[in-house]
């Protein structure tokens, strides 16, 4: 069985090595994420929780059963976070009598990632040993209903705008330690990511601008040190447009600007071949649409990781053996 390894240091001291069930490396890969990613996130989640030791309730309560079970959703939304779910059900046995508790759970994903759903559909079925399911179902549904949440919201924005050519956009004010997977959430929910971190991309700020010298010298600046990377220039008056146009930017952050600003910076960005614009700050979902129709091509919102409310799923026992 194909495994992938995480580390005591990072994953808790229980297990010392770990393996993701086959299936479920094929849903994580699938979904986009990286399986090291994924298992370390869940590993420092269960360590959390069995931190003091095992789960003392159920060893008293529910030891030698078995139990079938339905994460259900109480609330409509977008779901976000089944191959996660899956990975805290195959890794709780770690926790417990040893990766055999987790090879016994039975599971089954009933919606897919991305869903839109009603109260009341359940998207996800476990069944096996009882102090497993139950051991996971915290951890399991913390991860589900946080994701939900910011596939829900995101869900929100891109219908606001559907229709205007602009994208909704993260930003990397992110959960730390959960960054790749609000950020996967977010493409649940039908938005595009922004850089993933500070190399991947380069953003210039005007705290940059201010060491620099100026628009113009931090743009010569970072795109003599960054070849073949995308350099963004935050802008917040139609003058910084013009010059960082003028300096060769290709992509500019327009902040805090009212609509009629946002239409002018556009109408001076359309001269020049092949700049992206995007709006960011002071974006609400009220006015999604007016910011949108302005030309710009995407809207930044950090709310959609830093403020997105957990989407509200439980897990009902339908069977008890």
């Amino acid at each position: 069985m194909e495994e992938v390894r995480f580390y005591k240091d990072v994953a808790g001291s229980r297990h010392g090595g770990t393996g993701l069930r086959g299936e479920t490396l094929e849903t994580i890969r699938a979904a986009g994420l990286n399986a090291d990613d994924v298992a370390r996130a869940v590993g420092a989640a269960l360590d959390e929780d069995f931190a003091y030791g095992p789960d003392v309730t159920s060893a008293a309560t529910v030891a030698g059963r078995t139990v079938t079970a339905d994460v259900v959703a109480r609330e409509a939304g977008v779901l976000a976070g089944v191959p996660v779910a899956l990975a805290v059900l195959d890794l709780i046995g770690w926790y417990l009598d040893g990766p055999a508790a987790s090879w016994r759970l039975s599971r089954a994903a009933l919606a897919p990632d991305g869903a839109r759903l009603r109260a009341g559909d359940a998207v996800l079925r476990v069944s096996g040993p009882a102090p497993a399911v139950l051991g996971a179902e915290r951890t399991m549904l913390n991860f589900l209903t946080h994701l939900s949440g910011i596939a829900t919201a995101t869900r929100a924005w891109a219908d606001a705008i559907e229709g205007t050519g602009a994208v909704v956009r993260d930003t990397r004010k992110t959960t730390p330690g959960l960054r790749v997977l609000e950020k996967y959430a977010v493409r649940c929910g039908g938005g595009r990511n922004h850089r993933m971190g500070l190399g991947d991309a380069a953003l210039i700020k005007d705290n940059h601008v201010a060491a620099a010298g100026g628009v113009a010298a931090a743009v010569k600046a970072v795109q003599s040190a960054t070849a073949g990377l995308v350099v963004e220039v935050e802008c917040d008056s139609v003058a910084q447009v013009r010059e960082a146009l003028e300096a060769g930017a290709h992509f500019l952050l327009l902040d805090n600007m009212p609509a009629g600003a946002l239409r002018e910076a556009v109408a001076v960005a359309r001269e020049y071949y092949g700049v992206r614009l995007e709006a960011s700050g002071g974006l609400r979902l009220a006015n999604a649409r007016e910011v949108a129709e302005t030309g710009v091509d995407y809207l930044s919102v950090g709310a959609l990781t830093h403020s997105s409310p957990a989407l509200d799923l439980a897990l009902d026992y339908a069977d008890e053996g």
